[in-house]
């Protein structure tokens, strides 16, 4: 394979991971600060483009030469923000999963898949108790905020209007891509545990606070099975329309998910891992991506379909998760 045919297949590449509303031509002139011209010669070969501009342009798109030069190699080139990097705020963290759902919308072909151990937490963006609360959580616990330390947790005091309306694009953003999730009972106990720990802390304000986050739990327990019974998303106390995404939801016994995110965009797959709790890294090379989409699929073929079908599974599968809130609701005085 000679130079330029290299060339043609890295921009080819470069291309089918942009979004179709974006103009290849400009992101390609604006990234190497050339003009549209120059842009254009080197897309159609008739300028070799340099190391320097190959290292942009594979840093930009996040493209492993590795992978794209058929190298044999056992490495993966991941990429991602971490929350806790000193002067990164939680207000930017969630700029940049709202900048990633927005990204991911731009693709007119576009399937989510999530492999749950917790309910999906960008869920708890839905009801605003729920949004308080795990914020609250995130920020003292995860993140270790210094203006956190000693504080409880009160529904009167936690607002966080910049946060809370960040996450309601969030979800709006997330509820505009069809999906498929995979679940196991034990995926509500992270959120459960998570209460009882600040019950037995001390750390909520009062037992009515404790009282309002389980029902509202359930809430959105309730609102998950009705997407579940309708195999469409849609958001909070709303109906779905014609043209809501499909929501697709299965029951696996065999094994609890870990929160891995596969985004299947058509001509290319981004596969999401969690780490340090709330954070994740990315990576688009074909291999990994392929070897999660494999494993996904065969997760389903083991597992029960709950949404659309399976009244009677879907019904005790809730009842279970339901079943769970009001166990450690009754400790409540």
């Amino acid at each position: 394979m000679d130079q330029y045919s290299v060339q043609q297949l890295f921009f080819n590449h470069i291309k089918n991971n942009l979004p179709p509303h974006l103009s290849f031509v400009d992101e390609i002139a604006e990234l190497l600060n050339i003009s549209n011209d120059s842009a254009y010669r080197r897309i159609r070969c008739e300028k070799p483009i340099s190391f320097d501009e190959i290292q942009k342009l594979s840093s930009h798109f996040k493209i492993s030469l590795d992978q794209f030069l058929h190298l044999q190699s056992d490495s993966f080139i991941f990429s991602g923000k971490l929350s806790t990097v000193p002067g990164e705020s939680f207000e930017q963290y969630l700029k940049n999963l709202l900048q990633t759902f927005t990204y991911l919308n731009g693709f007119e072909n576009r399937h989510f898949y999530f492999l749950t151990k917790d309910i999906p937490w960008i869920n708890f963006f839905q009801i605003a108790e729920l949004s308080a609360f795990k914020i609250f959580l995130w920020m003292k616990s995860i993140l270790l905020y210094e203006t956190l330390k000693g504080k409880k947790f009160s529904l009167k005091n936690e607002s966080h209007p910049e946060y809370m309306d960040l996450g309601k694009k969030i979800i709006q953003q997330y509820n505009k891509l069809p999906t498929t999730e995979i679940w196991n009972l034990e995926g509500i106990n992270i959120t459960i545990q998570q209460i009882e720990y600040y019950r037995e802390c001390d750390v909520f304000e009062s037992n009515e606070d404790i009282l309002i986050i389980y029902n509202k739990l359930e809430e959105l327990v309730n609102h998950i099975e009705r997407q579940a019974e309708s195999g469409k998303k849609f958001a909070f106390h709303e109906q779905p329309t014609p043209g809501s995404p499909d929501f697709n939801m299965f029951y696996n016994e065999l094994a609890l998910g870990d929160n891995t995110v596969l985004a299947d965009l058509g001509k290319i797959k981004i596969a999401y891992l969690n780490h340090s709790v709330i954070d994740f890294i990315s990576t688009r090379d074909d291999r990994f991506c392929n070897q999660i989409y494999q494993s996904i699929k065969n997760l389903i073929s083991k597992s029960t379909q709950i949404s659309t079908v399976g009244e009677k599974n879907r019904s005790h599968f809730f009842s279970s998760l339901r079943a769970k809130i009001h166990q450690h609701k009754t400790f409540i005085s």
